[in-house]
């Protein structure tokens, strides 16, 4: 079996704006495997925030052995970027090998449309209630925030979109004492969650404080080993295949997660169709989906995803899986 991988960039819509910072571009890395007959297709977004780089991840990948499986990968590579655009691959070449879908192979359910939400970047207020405005018609809107001067962000956004639902994502902005004072505002405008208020590090600041709007972990939840150090701290946990490290732990964490009684979100990095396309599978039926990186994108993969009022689509076969 044969391992290519490329670093591909994809621009943006618009200037995309974190706590972190900004970007203009996703880079991507795309990889192929094959056997010569059929080749299977995997993407992922090498993270800073873990340590992550293009030619690192880069470098993990081409190391790979070439006679490697799904199962392998485990001992070979750990939780990450790199671990999942070779395991997405590998699920999708197993669905050409075998002329059927990767959910069958999964033993899932026929995927359906999921809503998603759709993401607006930090900015002023005044952006970001224009942003909202514009993308009122939305059902789901995600907020970027993560300052000490978040309030009024939060109230620009809701006038702008007064019907949508809300959630609001820190990204590990907060402190504690912010959050704590911010809560029952989120209350008032009808958040619906918050995802990571707290630094991943800090979070034991959650045990025991009022959580009047649903918590959830993103930075802190990555595998199934990360369950035991979330007891007491959240309510839902956010699954992303660049943290899982491929659609096999993202399933086994999502049926992990859900013994233990967390509701599940299902989330991406900004990448393009073919990165969001085996997270459909994880995304069915879970409590938030957001994956709405094609939705910020100026390009896209040949055979992009469908979105329309239904939700985001599980993907054709040309495309993945």
């Amino acid at each position: 079996m044969r391992i290519e991988v490329t670093q591909d960039v994809f621009r943006l819509a618009q200037v995309f704006t974190i706590s972190r910072g900004s970007r203009t571009e996703a880079q991507v890395l795309t990889v192929r495997v094959s056997d010569g007959a059929h080749a299977g297709m995997g993407e992922c977004v090498p993270y800073a925030r873990y340590g992550e780089t293009l030619d690192g991840v880069t470098a993990a990948i081409e190391g790979l052995p070439a006679d490697l499986s799904r199962r392998d990968l485990y001992d070979l590579l750990p939780a990450g970027a790199a671990r999942n655009a070779v395991d997405c691959a590998l699920w999708d070449l197993e669905a050409k090998q075998a002329g059927e879908r990767a959910w069958e192979l999964a033993g899932l359910p026929v995927p359906g449309p999921e809503i998603t939400a759709y993401t607006l970047s930090l900015d002023t207020p005044e952006v970001m209630q224009a942003q909202a405005a514009k993308n009122a018609f939305r059902p789901l809107l995600k907020i970027k925030l993560g300052t000490p001067d978040d309030m009024p962000r939060l109230e620009a956004v809701r006038a702008g979109a007064p019907t949508s639902r809300i959630i609001v994502d820190a990204n590990e902005g907060w402190s504690a004492e912010v959050y704590a004072d911010l809560a029952p505002h989120l209350v008032r405008l009808g958040v619906d969650l918050v995802e990571q208020p707290l630094p991943a590090g800090d979070d034991e600041a959650l045990i025991g404080m009022d959580r009047p709007v649903p918590v959830c972990a993103d930075e802190s939840c990555h595998d199934r080993a990360s369950l035991a150090a979330l007891k007491g701290k959240y309510d839902m946990v956010n699954i992303k295949l660049d943290k899982t490290g491929g659609l096999t732990e993202a399933l086994a964490l999502r049926a992990a997660a859900q013994t233990e009684g967390y509701r599940i979100m299902v989330g991406c990095m900004v990448g393009s169709s073919l990165a969001m396309a085996p997270a459909t599978l994880v995304a069915q039926g879970a409590a938030v989906v957001d994956l709405d990186g094609p939705l910020l994108l100026a390009e896209d993969r040949a055979t992009p995803l469908k979105f329309d009022d239904a939700g985001i689509h599980p993907p054709a076969s040309e495309l993945w899986g």
